[in-house]
This record gives structure tokens, sequence and C-alpha cells, in this order.
């Protein structure tokens, strides 16, 4: 078990103008967690990005970090606002402006994981929820916004790159074709990112070999939306992998292929951080 709400991996030398971050491959499940939950230790793994962050360390090797979050997004969810509290599982929340993800049970504090399994047997404490948030949610972003800031301060621009991981029934029935993509990578539709940026990210990964779309059927959540500000300098691109590439989703274990992805994504990644500043600045006007 790991108590830390993160895990940040640093280059010698900080010598590319992109962080890559994994918030939702947190495995960390504490003994009280599970004991008050009505799912077992396996089902509660549902919504989790298992493996991404160990898809994604090499990034140190070209001068990136990687901040991994530690606590299970089943817990606390870091890809939500801190204000999407969800009243049919937090005593004392009103309803009052209550978005679509928090109706459905996936608010920053989940009541649910996929497929909408519940994951209590009633409510809890609005002081248990504000715990969750002040010991992982604040301290991952005041990190991520750290190492963004740092970042921008020393190129004059940065990009977030976002690493998540989709299951493969749910990339299925959001196509209308046979062929599944093996990457989706969100911008937000263009607000998150400058078109250049993702371009190029986009073109890293059809380079080796990926079946990429955009924004379909996963264009970005609060990250994106909070950290894309490109008319500042600063870009978010959220990337979703196919799970079933590399590891098998009844069991939640890695194939036998799945240091051969860690290969490929090597050569992505390479390529994404080799991005020229100078590219950046003129995309980014």
């Amino acid at each position: 078990m790991n108590d830390a709400p993160f895990i940040l991996y640093e280059p010698a030398e900080l010598t590319s103008s992109v962080v890559f971050a994994a918030p939702h491959s947190g495995r960390s499940y504490t003994l009280d967690f599970l004991d008050g939950s009505r799912l077992d230790a396996h089902a509660i793994r549902a919504s989790e990005d298992a493996f991404v962050d160990q898809l994604f360390q090499s990034v140190t090797c070209f001068g990136a970090p990687l901040l991994a979050a530690s606590a299970p997004r089943a817990f606390v969810d870091l890809n939500r606002s801190c204000e999407d509290l969800d009243p049919a599982l937090i005593y004392g929340v009103g309803s009052v402006g209550l978005n679509a993800r928090v109706a459905s049970g996936l608010g920053v504090v989940p009541r649910v994981v996929a497929i909408g399994r519940p994951i209590y047997n009633g409510k809890i404490s609005m002081v248990e929820a504000q715990t969750r948030l002040q010991d992982i949610w604040h301290p991952y972003h005041q990190r991520l916004q750290s190492l963004l800031d740092t970042t921008r301060r020393k190129f004059g621009h940065v990009v977030l790159i976002d690493c998540h991981s989709m299951p493969h029934a749910a990339v299925n029935r959001e196509q209308r074709s046979d062929i599944s993509p093996d990457i989706v990578i969100g911008d937000r539709f263009g607000a998150a990112a400058a078109p250049k940026i993702v371009d190029h990210v986009q073109a890293a990964f059809v380079t080796a070999g990926f079946r990429v779309t955009r924004n379909n059927p996963f264009a970005g959540a609060y990250i994106g939306q909070h950290y894309g500000k490109p008319q500042r300098g600063q870009h978010v691109i959220q990337i979703e992998i196919d799970r079933s590439l590399y590891m098998d989703e009844v069991t939640i274990s890695p194939l036998p292929v799945f240091a051969e992805l860690q290969t490929r994504l090597r050569a992505v990644i390479a390529q994404i951080v080799a991005l020229e500043i100078e590219q950046v600045r003129l995309a980014a006007e």
C-alpha cells in the first residue's frame, strides 16, 4: 500500500516541454475502503486504468516527468472537479446544478464503478468526502499545477499528456464500423490544445502503427477543461488506450504482449517529447 496521494517520476534533467500524468492508474486500496465497500477487491478495480503508469514510465528517459496517482479512481476521481459531489452518496449535498456525470454516480467521490455497480451499501458523511479531497485530490492537483508552471517557465509553453485506458467494449459500442480505434486522442474539440500540437501527437501514434480517432468517444473531462489553456501556452491532450491491447480485462492482468506495447509506446513518447519549441510557439499563436 502507498499512503502518498501520488508518485512523481522525474527525469535526471528536465529537457522536455511535455508533462505526462496518469490520474486513474492508482491501485492503493486501503483495507478500510475495501471493508466499507459492497464490492470485493477484484470487482472494485473495474474503473481503474490498470498499468497505464507502467506503460508510460519511460518518459523520464526523454527528459519528461510522469505524475501517477496512488489512490484508486473508485476512492477519488482526479479527473473530476472537487465540486462534483454526489447527493445520492454524500450526506448534506444539495442537487442544485447536478451534472450528468454526477447524476450517473461518477462524481469526484464515485458512487459506482464501471457498468454502474454500486461501491457502497449506503451514504458516506460529508467529513469523509472532504477528507478524501483534502488528502488526495488537492495535493495531486497542486503538484500537477506546479509541474506545469515549472515547465512553462523554462520553455515558454507546456504540453500535458493525460494518460488513460478505455474498455474495449466501450470503444466498440461507439463505432459504426467493425474497426475500433486503438487510441482515442481528446482535445475537447480544439478547446484544450492547439491543433498543430494535437496533429503532432496523433501522427506519432499513427507512425507507430496505431489506429487513432480524435474526440470520439472521449474528448476529455475536468483535466482538459481546467488546465487546457492554449492561448496561454498550456496545452492538454488526453490519450485513451484500448485495454485489450495490453491486459486481460476480466482478470485485470497484463498480457504477454505488454512489454511489446511498452516498446511501441516508447517510440511514440520519443516523437512527442521531441516536439520543436518553435513549432509549439507558432501553433499557439
